[in-house]
């Protein structure tokens, strides 16, 4: 298939569409105050993609893979979840990804996603949905 479609709603995403995401996603990684690496894992990309990290922060669009996309649109709903959950404290939504979290055998959850890939994405939006239904 030649076309990224958004998996939750199944239609195409056209480049303005991945560059809003692109913005919008740098600029959550400013909130967490995830270093360069960090970020680059989130996405899944290799520690030597550091100029696409600049390509996103000034507004060009993300590429157009699923893993990607998928991985970007996650990180959305973990930040959603988060701001749920702590929504009267921002900072403990903020400094969630890099808290030793007792659940995940101490680990942050950006180290669960280092070590799971975008399995641990899923595996850390799961656990906050379950404690949002809580």
């Amino acid at each position: 298939m030649s076309t990224q479609r958004n998996s939750q709603s199944n239609t195409p995403l056209d480049s303005k569409a991945r560059a809003s995401y692109a913005k919008m996603v740098t600029r959550l990684f400013t909130h967490w105050q995830l270093s360069n690496t960090d970020q680059l894992a989130l996405l899944g990309l290799n520690e030597n993609s550091r100029s696409a990290l600049n390509r996103y922060r000034d507004g060009k669009p993300l590429s157009n893979t699923r893993d990607l996309l998928d991985r970007v649109f996650y990180l959305f709903d973990i930040h959603a979840q988060l701001r749920l959950i702590f929504h009267q404290n921002r900072n403990l939504a903020y400094g969630w990804m890099t808290a030793r979290i007792d659940d995940f055998s101490c680990l942050t959850p950006v180290e669960v996603v280092k070590q799971h890939g975008i399995i641990g994405l899923n595996m850390l939006s799961t656990y906050l949905n379950k404690i949002k239904n809580d």
